[in-house]
């Protein structure tokens, strides 16, 4: 039996929020530790960030943010249901309720979005090969309608859906925030149906919540890593079955090294929040670069790539 070939991409999220997120996101990808960015377009170093990919010749997808900041879509900043009365969107949580309020207009999400993937398009020079949800609220429930259309619109073959196998498991992360990355799975669940149906497709498994922050570790990568390829084998056709032979496996592992934002410098209109300010954005750039973690990579046939080379 051959050994099973794991392509992982590994996602440096938030690229393009401060210099010292993109300065520490560019760190991670000379050292091989990053394979592929996800950009804030509305990051108060956007611009900045489009111009170290395409320097360092980094794999580049759209973060579309709905929840943090400022829209990019020039109407919708004076007067739309995105905003609360600060004139900022409604923030992780804040979304979430009113959206379950009914108090946000989907056509106005279309357009906030379609204007997110215009100015990639601008900064970048080409269409996002990738688009996911930051803070995850493109698996949120009406807003995968219009998130799906607006990638087959644009021909944008690739997403994440954020259900990661083993989250169940982790005891380290606290009660509330379970709560949150639950919802995120449920929502996720329902998502899938819809995705498939826009023929958007994903890898085969994500991974990334039970290693955010101060809780990663090389051995909670691998932990979660392992739990995965697990996870997908159980799954597998016969081993006699000629394809179970030469199986890949794809996996995203979703991170968020950078080094900490210092106010006011940073964020997507309001200013950096306090885990781009917290050292847990330290600590996992200074993770994902230890040799012991790249070295096992290579012994155990996992080859780092971006969406594209799927």
């Amino acid at each position: 039996l051959r050994m099973l070939q794991v392509k992982l991409i590994v996602t440096g999220d938030d690229f393009g929020y401060c210099p010292r997120r993109n300065q520490g996101i560019v760190d991670c990808f000379l050292a091989g530790a990053v394979s592929n960015v996800s950009l804030l377009v509305n990051g108060s170093a956007a611009a900045d960030a489009a111009k170290l990919a395409r320097r360092y010749n980094i794999p580049i997808g759209l973060h579309a943010n709905l929840s943090e900041g400022s829209p990019v879509c020039e109407v919708l900043k004076t007067n739309s249901s995105l905003l609360n009365q600060d004139g900022f969107f409604h923030g992780k949580m804040g979304f979430r309720t009113a959206l379950s309020k009914g108090l946000l207009n989907m056509s106005e999400v279309k357009q906030e979005l379609k204007a997110q993937v215009e100015l990639f398009h601008e900064l970048t020079g080409h269409l996002p090969p990738h688009m996911d949800g930051h803070q995850h609220v493109h698996v949120l429930p009406e807003v995968r309608h219009v998130f799906a259309e607006v990638l087959e619109e644009y021909g944008i073959k690739y997403t994440r859906v954020p259900i990661e196998p083993g989250l169940h498991n982790c005891d380290w992360i606290p009660p509330s925030l379970m709560d949150f990355y639950l919802g995120v799975e449920e929502d996720s669940f329902n998502t899938v149906d819809v995705f498939t149906r826009h023929g958007i497709r994903w890898p085969d498994i994500y991974i990334g919540l039970s290693t955010m922050g101060k809780n990663m570790s090389v051995s909670n990568i691998w932990s979660a890593i392992d739990t995965a390829i697990v996870e997908v084998t159980s799954k597998a056709p016969s081993p006699t079955d000629p394809m179970a032979q030469n199986r890949t496996v794809t996996i995203e592992l979703m991170v968020h090294p950078g080094y900490p934002s210092v106010p006011p410098v940073g964020g997507c209109g309001e200013g950096p929040d306090d885990f781009s300010q917290s050292w847990e954005r330290l600590h996992e750039l200074q993770t994902l670069i230890k040799p012991e973690l790249q070295s096992q990579y290579k012994t155990r046939n996992i080859q780092l790539c971006s969406f594209k080379d799927l």
